[in-house]
């Protein structure tokens, strides 16, 4: 038997928690799972736009790891949190992957001697906008964590995740031959 995609337990504007519970549509811990989930959204756009196999090469685990952060944010449930972390391999080792495709992406590029404006070829532009959702996703992250017991590696994975986006960007740009433009 196939279940409908409506349910309509969320009509009158709450929504049920990965473990148990209910809480508003507009509560801090839906909201961070949602910006989490949008950027998977971004991400999935940026991947769908002109294939860079080595830029998605490193897209692709990435998603995979922000869905296990989104059902981490949906639970309130200490012991399947940490499974969810544990899923997502959301570790010291993890962020040191991200690290390591950072400085991979930087020794393709010039160094950076001023800002530059967001844009480019849409691949380029894809991530600029994956980019922005992932530092909104990480502030939302950061104010549920005044609230919640939410690992800080959640944190520190997006921060590192949002500096890897900025430098896809520019390296999408200039495999593509694609000028930057400074502000």
């Amino acid at each position: 038997m196939a279940f409908k995609i409506y349910t309509r337990t969320g009509d009158k504007g709450d929504t049920g928690l990965f473990g148990g519970g209910r809480v508003g549509k507009d509560h801090p811990r839906v909201e961070a799972y949602g910006d989490v989930d949008e950027l998977n959204a971004a991400l999935g756009l940026a991947r769908a736009i002109e294939l860079m196999p080595r830029i998605d090469d490193v897209l692709l685990p990435v998603q995979r790891d922000l869905f296990a952060i989104g059902a981490l944010l949906a639970t309130p449930d200490r012991e399947k949190m940490a499974e969810q972390l544990t899923k997502a391999r959301i570790d010291e080792e993890r962020i040191a992957e991200l690290e390591r495709a950072i400085d991979a992406g930087d020794g393709e590029l010039p160094p950076l001697t001023s800002f530059i404006l967001p844009g480019g070829t849409p691949k380029a532009s894809a991530l600029h906008v994956a980019r922005t959702v992932c530092r909104r996703a990480e502030r939302r992250v950061v104010t549920l964590r005044h609230q919640e017991d939410i690992p800080e590696l959640v944190v520190i994975y997006l921060n590192r995740l949002s500096d890897l986006l900025f430098t896809l960007a520019r390296v999408a740009n200039k495999r593509a031959g694609a000028d930057e433009v400074a502000w």
